[in-house]
């Protein structure tokens, strides 16, 4: 068995020329807790500083809506649109960066899964389908998903420019990088998936055109902002309102997929797993994972997400080259002193539910811990 203390996990890794301390991220996690404008606030600076006090080497954010049209997911979701969106999240990275740790802005088009747009009542996406499933209470949202009005070209042009300026603007924030979000079944995962994007132009039809606009937001990001600051991308099969779906061409899908971004200029792929442990999503139809074969298409540094905080799932994941680094949700809301827990050799603390019911706010977090008379580290909040 692996004992804590030697757990590969807490050896040293890099991203883009930049050494992290230890190969554990948090990851992105949905706060609804900015104002309704969509400025960071001091709770947020607080929490996000909590994970690197903890030891965590690298924070990536909750996603970011990226202009001021359809980007917007969720109420009090924070943006990275205004000059006072900058400067709250100029505290954030601050705090961050004062304990030692590094900060990813996850860059976030919500399409035609909005359910919170302050900005305009109507949803957007590649096609007029209605998307699977229903709202989520968790963020505030109840019933079917409305239909989204198909984009036009000229409006697809639009969104790939609020990618690249919101990039600049995590860039003058502070963010060591960004992270675009093509995953979870939102915008840019949702011109990824054949039956969200019905669409007859060079934007739709095969896996070539379909991730042809993840692409096109990589390499205007990458031509944008200076060479050391990091762009990832965040890719996946499952969605938050679908966990069956996988990629209908398996691997050969996988392989087109990598190589596109890899080429528009990503420095790191980060595979997610939602609602699924990564070895319930992992196997490709070449009995490959999907991790490893990131990492060998891309030769990229691959984080691997879902399921982490088992210490023996992420040993193998990390020893047999599944992945480079691990990203942790619900363990890191637990205890954001994990790394330090790891390397004391002591047991992780296990994530309890209530921490987000009856929505994955801050405050609510708070509350719990109130509650529960437990040690209180910072203002917690929500689920990956």
């Amino acid at each position: 068995m692996t004992t804590p203390s030697a757990h590969p996990a807490l050896r040293r890794a890099s991203i883009q020329d930049t050494e992290l301390a230890n190969r554990l991220a948090v990851a992105p996690m949905t706060r609804v807790s900015a104002t309704k404008d969509g400025v960071p606030t001091e709770a947020m600076a607080e929490y996000y500083e909590s994970f690197a006090r903890g030891g965590f080497a690298l924070v990536i954010t909750e996603g970011t809506y990226t202009d001021d049209r359809h980007s917007q997911g969720y109420a009090n979701q924070p943006g990275l649109v205004t000059d006072a969106h900058v400067e709250g999240w100029r505290k954030v990275t601050e705090g961050v960066h004062r304990a030692g740790g590094r900060i990813v802005a996850q860059l976030m088009h919500a399409g035609a899964l909005s359910q919170g747009n302050h900005h305009l009542s109507e949803t957007a996406g590649p096609s007029a389908v209605r998307p699977r499933g229903e709202m989520m209470p968790d963020y505030g949202g109840s019933g079917p998903w409305p239909v989204p009005r198909e984009l036009t070209r000229a409006e697809i042009a639009q969104v790939v420019a609020g990618f690249v300026a919101a990039a600049r603007n995590a860039h003058r924030a502070g963010f060591d990088g960004i992270e675009v979000h093509a995953a979870n079944g939102y915008l840019l995962d949702q011109f990824l998936t054949g039956y969200t994007n019905q669409r007859t132009d060079d934007y739709g039809g095969g896996v070539h055109n379909r991730v042809r606009l993840a692409a096109e937001v990589l390499a205007a990001i990458s031509e944008a902002v200076p060479r050391e600051f990091w762009r990832g991308i965040r890719l996946s099969q499952t969605k938050v309102n679908d966990f069956e779906y996988r990629w209908p061409g398996g691997a050969y899908d996988a392989e087109v997929i990598f190589s596109a971004v890899t080429a528009a200029g990503a420095g790191y792929l980060h595979i997610a797993s939602e609602g699924r442990n990564w070895i319930d999503t992992a196997r490709l139809d070449n009995g490959e994972t999907i991790t490893a074969l990131a990492r060998k298409i891309s030769g990229l540094p691959v984080i691997a997400n879902g399921g982490m905080h088992d210490v023996e799932q992420a040993a193998r994941v990390l020893d047999e080259g599944h992945a480079d680094l691990l990203s942790l949700g619900r363990a890191a809301l637990a205890d954001p002193r994990l790394p330090h827990r790891m390397a004391a050799g002591e047991p992780p603390t296990r994530f309890d539910p209530g921490m987000v019911q009856p929505m994955a706010t801050l405050a609510n977090t708070r509350r719990w811990r109130e509650q529960n008379a437990r040690e209180s580290t910072g203002p917690l909040g929500g689920h990956g």
